[in-house]
């Protein structure tokens, strides 16, 4: 099993960028696919972007493609999330999670394949 927590929300004009962490701990980190996740006001929870364990592998949502990075350092167990040009409709609370059942070079968009969430930290964009 693993613990997750993030790190790195905060308040940022439209046009700014923020850089979220989610460290884990409890397990071997580099067994897990990893993946960001959002829930806006009044929303679904969402994708955002997943890595595969080693980090060769990426995928993100069409809304975040070319703004936002998904990384990972597995000797530090922590991921990444770089935003980039955040606007009002990027601000929600943000979600890491980790699944171990996924193959070695395989991501996931999918919030029902995840396993273990972290608590979530809260990004707002003022227009």
């Amino acid at each position: 099993q693993v613990q997750l927590v993030e790190s790195g929300g905060g308040l940022v004009q439209a046009g700014g960028s923020l850089r979220l962490s989610c460290t884990a701990s409890g397990s071997t980190f580099s067994s897990y696919t990893m993946g960001w996740f959002r829930q806006g006001p009044g929303k679904e929870r969402e994708f955002v972007a997943s890595v595969s364990r080693s980090g060769s592998y990426e995928a993100y949502a069409d809304s975040v493609k070319d703004r936002f990075t998904i990384s990972r350092d597995n000797p530090k167990n922590t991921i990444y999330l770089q935003m980039n040009t955040l606007n009002p409709e990027d601000m929600a609370v943000y979600y890491c999670a980790a699944d171990r059942r996924l193959g070695p070079d395989t991501v996931s968009t999918s919030l029902k394949q995840y396993e273990f969430w972290g608590q979530g930290t809260q990004v707002t964009v003022s227009s």
